[in-house]
């Protein structure tokens, strides 16, 4: 057992050492490091949704699209459907459009990797109050 451990530390000294090797460098200039990197693929970030269709929404004029409208499975009463224009394309660039009652997945992204702290994120309303 004590030869289990000494080694496992004579790892982490070794990898402590490595670390420290390496030459100082501020946060702002790491996260510069990372942005020039061509090979690694910054994602921004993202969350996928599951829903429902609920009901599909006839144009109210021959120039505005059908809309449809989506069930967000998991949120308040207040905040579930989302309508959207029933004119989709798929990943042949066919056109596509969504039937009543087809399930979906509603994928959020963030505009930019903006640093948020999540502790704000919660003390914060999501919507100002309608005065």
């Amino acid at each position: 057992m004590k030869k289990h451990t000494r080694e496992s530390g004579n790892a982490i000294r070794a990898i402590v050492q490595t670390e420290m090797a390496l030459p100082r460098m501020s946060k702002s200039a790491r996260i510069a490091e990372l942005k020039l990197d061509t090979a690694r693929i910054s994602e921004r970030p993202k969350t996928v949704i599951p829903g429902t269709v609920d009901k599909l929404i006839p144009s109210a004029g021959p120039k505005q699209p059908e809309k449809a409208q989506i069930s967000i499975d998991g949120t308040d009463h207040g905040y579930r459907d989302l309508r959207i224009e029933n004119s989709l394309t798929d990943e042949h660039g066919n056109e596509v459009k969504l039937k009543n009652g087809a399930h979906v997945e509603v994928t959020v992204m963030a505009e930019n990797t903006v640093a948020i702290d999540p502790q704000t994120v919660a003390q914060s309303r999501p919507f100002p109050s309608k005065k």
